[in-house]
């Protein structure tokens, strides 16, 4: 089986080392172009891209691909079958009839559930217990085609986003082989429209906590919002991303106002919920624990976390 494979974060690779290792035939792999990172900006390639190069595979990095010439070479591969994990654009009609198998594509959520670019973040932010991997044949819409296959994992109760996509990446990447061994045999499910649910990219803007969410809604999105945007407040004008923390039964009153118990950092959230907060980093500090916090910044009972400097 000839197969050009689109993906582009780490989320990606297991799938990709997964069809090198079976020894299906690789004839093309598109990732995004380099972007800048870390402090000097300089261009990083993805990880699908290097793991591509290092097998001598032939990477494509359009910047756009819906223009004729950029369809046309598409076409040049020849290959049976497209597989996208974690692509990062919408493919056109062109790309998706392109090859006699169309185009099969690994989500990391039970479809219709969580359509979209983030859905490990948000199920994970909205207290979800259960999700999973889906594959599907692509079509135009937004994570609509028909289901081929699903798998089903259990979320941990302290697990954040990163290691739920660890996971996850791993199970879609067996996921990918069972469906492609088996492409002639599954009968693709239309999806259900009234269970979709969409889980749209995330902005830096979402991190910003809502004191008089719960302290379990807030909780969740702390573990949901990792690595990116992080869940944030301001405290003496100064942000501070919140990276662990728990609700505790004690009751509160006064949404972001400070507690203490035993050297505890209690804060008050919405309903009278309490949350304890146990690992925290000020603006320009490291990630220290609450213990430290409190005895660096030695907070009075009372003050309050804010939503702006």
């Amino acid at each position: 089986m000839r197969i050009v494979f689109m993906g582009t974060p780490r989320a990606a690779l297991p799938s990709l080392e997964k069809l090198v290792e079976k020894g299906y035939e690789i004839v093309a792999v598109y990732t995004q172009p380099d972007k800048p990172a870390g402090r000097g900006q300089r261009l990083a390639a993805s990880p699908v891209k290097e793991f591509a190069l290092s097998n001598g595979l032939e990477v494509f990095q359009p910047h756009k691909i819906k223009t004729a010439e950029q369809i046309e070479r598409f076409r040049s591969h020849k290959a049976d079958v497209v597989v996208v994990v974690a692509y990062g654009k919408i493919l056109p009609k062109e790309f998706l009839e392109a090859y006699p198998l169309g185009a099969v594509n690994v989500h990391f959520s039970l479809l219709p559930k969580y359509r979209g670019a983030a859905p490990v973040n948000w199920a994970i932010a909205n207290g979800e217990k259960i999700t999973g991997v889906t594959t599907m044949k692509m079509n135009e819409g937004l994570d609509t085609g028909d289901i081929l296959l699903q798998r089903t994992v259990e979320i941990g109760e302290d697990e954040t986003s990163s290691e739920l996509m660890e996971r996850l990446s791993l199970l879609g990447s067996e996921l990918l082989l069972e469906t492609l061994e088996n492409l002639d045999k599954i009968k693709p499910q239309k999806q259900d429209e009234s269970l979709a649910s969409y889980a749209p990219m995330l902005k830096k803007e979402d991190g910003l906590i809502n004191w008089q969410m719960t302290a379990t809604e807030i909780r969740n999105r702390i573990r949901g919002f990792q690595p990116f945007p992080t869940c944030y407040t301001f405290f003496r004008g100064k942000k501070v991303t919140i990276w662990k923390a728990y609700e505790v039964p004690e009751r509160g009153e006064g949404e972001g106002m400070i507690a203490f118990a035993d050297k505890q950092l209690l804060v008050s959230c919405g309903s009278g919920t309490m949350l304890k907060i146990e690992e925290l980093q000020p603006e320009g500090k490291r990630r220290m624990t609450a213990s430290d916090f409190l005895n660096g910044w030695r907070p009075k009972t009372g003050e309050k976390f804010t939503n702006s400097p």
